[in-house]
């Protein structure tokens, strides 16, 4: 019996925090080698999965010295499968993971949450293609299909809801609300974008959401923006629009390179923090929902202390 699937608190008032770019901090923070960075690797044996609960230590102590909820996702960004497959894992192996990922979680949940301090789990999920760029677009059913069972592996587990990161177009997002639909389980949709505002497609976030929105009747809890600085899209959330009301996440990245720029580097661009939680303090000022907040590539705990610094003092 899931504990707040029918029930997200998120929906709300409340600040959550999540964690950050958790790919980046462990291969450019702890040296760890994630081939075709992937994380989920770590789950195969004792001291992954201790990597891993250690990793969200610092995050958790943050929002427990703020008093505030968290959103805990697993590792599975890349646990779908073509990316697992060209790891050498198979179909059952990935079932596998992507629920031993959400029992992990379940112990982090069961040894931090208090009464004050709710934790959720979302299973989270990746784009098929690279997350950058669109280097295969699929149509709406063919999204919907490969998506499918790992949407269905996490519905038959006690994860709260499940998040999609990193999208690039629209038609991968309506297949994964779709899927999640069939498999009655809360879904995020968290889009990426470039320098100039725009998803990869090259369409607005207001397009976005709104062409998800009327091809699902509105079955997405909420969006997300992630893997973008915030002045990458700060302009293009401007207005009182309705499909506003929609973002209720963003998890930024710390540098304000673009996505190619990203690509090429050998050294881990950490940005300002500072500047980092002010940022975030002023996309709340647009961005009247914005309660769900993380960080995404190159970010850390010491930018997520001072989003808490900026947001909420």
């Amino acid at each position: 019996m899931t504990k707040y699937r029918n029930n997200l608190p998120q929906i709300s008032d409340e600040i959550f925090l999540t964690d950050d770019g958790l790919e980046t901090t462990l291969v450019f923070h702890n040296g760890i080698d994630l081939p075709e960075f992937s994380a989920f690797v770590l789950m195969k044996d004792r001291e992954g999965r201790n990597t891993l609960k250690q990793y969200f230590k610092k995050y958790i102590a943050i929002a427990k010295q703020h008093g505030l909820s968290f959103i805990l996702e697993t590792p599975t960004w890349r646990s779908s499968s073509k990316w697992g497959e060209m790891l050498g894992y198979t179909e059952d192996q990935l079932v596998e993971i992507n629920q031993e990922s959400v029992e992990l979680l379940l112990q982090i949940r069961n040894e931090h949450e208090t009464d004050s301090s709710k934790f959720i789990i979302s299973g989270c999920l990746g784009p098929k293609g690279d997350g950058y760029v669109i280097d295969e677009m699929m149509t709406i059913e063919a999204a919907e299909n490969y998506h499918a069972q790992q949407i269905r592996t996490f519905s038959n587990t006690e994860a709260d809801l499940v998040t999609a990161i990193t999208l690039t177009y629209v038609e991968e997002a309506i297949g994964i609300v779709r899927a999640a639909e069939s498999e009655n389980i809360p879904v995020v949709i968290g889009f990426t974008v470039e320098t100039d505002g725009k998803l990869p497609s090259g369409h607005t976030i207001q397009y976005a959401i709104e062409t998800v929105d009327a091809a699902t009747n509105n079955y997405a809890a909420y969006y997300m923006i992630n893997c973008a600085h915030p002045t990458h899209f700060q302009n293009s959330i401007k207005g009182s629009q309705a499909w506003k009301q929609r973002i209720r996440s963003v998890r930024a990245n710390a540098s304000t390179k673009s996505h190619a720029e990203l690509d090429e580097s050998v050294v881990l661009d950490e940005g300002d923090p500072e500047d980092f939680g002010f940022q975030y303090g002023k996309l709340r000022e647009e961005l009247t929902n914005l309660n769900v907040l993380g960080g995404c590539c190159g970010s850390d705990h010491r930018h997520i202390a001072e989003v808490c610094k900026h947001v909420i003092g």
